[in-house]
């Protein structure tokens, strides 16, 4: 496009610092926004916002989806998602999962996989998914379900067992490991989702010129392959497909919610 790129990294409080940033932006195309997997959850579990999910921004393209991977300390003796199941079935309220807590997909996974075998685990939260892993490698926790990116690792070292894949297609990453839908939990689904956004009120024009140069970008072959290795999928395609797929994870998640009880914060 011939126009310089600054990185802006506003991290912390669930992406909320960032979002605020975009929001609040001049609507001239000069500022475009990542949205996480936890844009779609923080309008439910946060029951005050320094902006209007709805509202204030203007989708501009999906970019990518990706599975989460269910896993387990290795001295847990359960080696398939069914044996998880019947295990903590048979012990109600003695296993436990690290998580991140409010909207993430490491405690949404674990908590719709519960509503789903009415189980009992008890939910741990860290502060990061890292100590989370570590404690779930020494057994302190004795199950995990992060993206595959930060958990493939530990699996194929053996310091972690993968039990299952939380979206509905196999990884091309680990092709090996059976989604959680086919090894006993059918309709099981968790995909984590990333796009860009751009304020509220950007002319239309703008918004169609950056979602063809996305668009462009993602269907290259360095972009492809380098989404491939970590496990997740293109997306691509219109504002309006991203605005709509945006409504109907919210509302996904929201039944989720609604049902392992958790309350807005």
């Amino acid at each position: 496009m011939g126009q310089s790129v600054v990185v802006d990294n506003r991290a912390g409080a669930s992406g909320i610092i960032g979002l605020e940033v975009i929001a609040k932006a001049a609507p001239d195309g000069y500022t475009l926004g990542y949205s996480p997997f936890n844009f779609i959850t923080n309008s439910i579990v946060f029951a005050k916002l320094p902006y209007d999910a709805a509202k204030d921004f203007q989708p501009v393209v999906l970019q990518n989806t990706g599975a989460n991977l269910l896993a387990v300390t290795p001295t847990l003796p359960v080696h398939s998602v069914q044996e998880l199941v019947e295990y903590a079935r048979a012990q109600p309220g003695k296993l436990s999962y690290g998580t991140l807590g409010g909207g993430a997909s490491t405690l949404l996974a674990v908590e719709l996989f519960k509503i789903m075998t009415n189980t009992q685990i008890v939910q741990v939260s860290y502060k990061s998914v890292q100590q989370a892993i570590t404690d779930t490698i020494a057994g302190q926790v004795q199950i995990i379900c992060d993206n595959m990116p930060s958990i493939s690792p530990h699996v194929r070292a053996g310091r972690l067992r993968a039990l299952g894949i939380t979206t509905l297609k196999r990884s091309l990453a680990m092709p090996d490991i059976p989604t959680i839908a086919e090894a006993g939990l059918p309709g099981f689904e968790v995909a984590t989702s990333s796009g860009y956004l751009l304020p509220a009120r950007t002319p239309h024009d703008i918004v169609l010129r950056l979602n063809s140069e996305i668009n462009k970008a993602l269907s290259s072959a360095a972009v492809s392959e380098k989404f491939a290795a970590n496990g997740t999928v293109i997306a691509g395609g219109t504002p309006e497909q991203f605005a709509e797929f945006l409504r109907r994870e919210t509302t996904k998640w929201a039944g989720v919610i609604k049902a392992a009880g958790i309350k807005p914060q």
